[in-house]
C-alpha cells in the first residue's frame, strides 16, 4: 500500500481548530485535544443559549410593557387583552 502524506492538511487542520480557541485560558488554547473538547462545549452552549436568549429577552419585554401600562393605569394581562380584542 502506498504511503499517504497529508503532514499540510494536518497542520491546516490543527491551525482552524487553535484559530478557534483564541482567547480561552490555559491549555484549552493550545493543546489541541483540550481544544477539540473546548470547542465542542462552546458550541454546545452557545446553540442553548441562544435559545434562553429569546426567553429571557421575552421575560424583559413583558416587564418594560408592564411597567409602561402601569403609568396609564392599566395592567399587563389587560393591555395584552385589549390588543388580542383589536386585532
Amino acid at each position: 500500500m502506498p504511503r499517504v502524506k497529508r503532514g499540510v492538511a494536518h497542520v491546516k487542520h490543527r491551525k482552524n481548530i487553535l484559530k478557534q480557541t483564541k482567547g480561552y485560558k490555559w491549555g484549552r488554547k493550545n493543546l489541541i485535544k483540550l481544544a477539540k473538547t473546548a470547542i465542542n462545549k462552546a458550541g454546545v452552549f452557545a446553540y442553548r443559549d441562544r435559545k434562553n436568549k429569546k426567553r429571557t429577552m421575552r421575560g424583559l419585554w413583558q416587564i418594560r410593557i408592564s411597567a409602561a401600562v402601569k403609568m396609564l393605569g392599566l395592567s399587563y394581562s389587560k393591555f395584552i387583552g385589549f390588543l388580542k380584542k383589536i386585532k
